[in-house]
């Protein structure tokens, strides 16, 4: 019994997304539809309202699904981890900024002495030098 009454909320789940889905690509269709009404332009800032309206029409029906509900508990769940985390300060930042570029400018110096070596190894063995 509690498997048909899963494959109901399942297929009531799909339903929803799908009208979801629907809802936002009117809502962006609908965007470009009315670029003029009836020989006039349409404001955009209406025709933005317009769609943000649509869009979060849909993001409270797909919000209401399983998959739904199951994002907005990982997102709270994620910025609650967030808060946790210890930010380095400005000093440690600067200090491991400045540490990267002076290993990037040494690497880069190395790179370049190595490259030119080779270059003129390659055009002694050859005879171009």
């Amino acid at each position: 019994m509690s498997s048909k009454v899963e494959q109901q909320t399942s297929s009531f789940d799909t339903i929803k997304l799908i009208l979801s889905l629907v809802l936002l690509l009117v809502g962006i269709g609908g965007f470009y539809y009315f670029d003029t009404w009836k020989g006039e332009p349409v404001s955009v800032l209406i025709r933005v309202l317009g769609l943000l309206a649509f869009v979060a029409i849909a993001i409270v029906i797909a919000a209401t699904t399983e998959k739904g509900r199951n994002l907005v508990t990982f997102l709270k769940d994620s910025r609650m981890e967030v808060r946790k985390m210890v930010w380095p300060t400005r000093a440690e930042t600067m200090q491991t900024t400045l540490m990267v570029m002076v290993i990037v400018l040494l690497l880069s110096l190395f790179l370049w002495l190595v490259d030119m070596l080779l270059g003129w190894g390659v055009k002694t063995l050859l005879g171009g030098g």
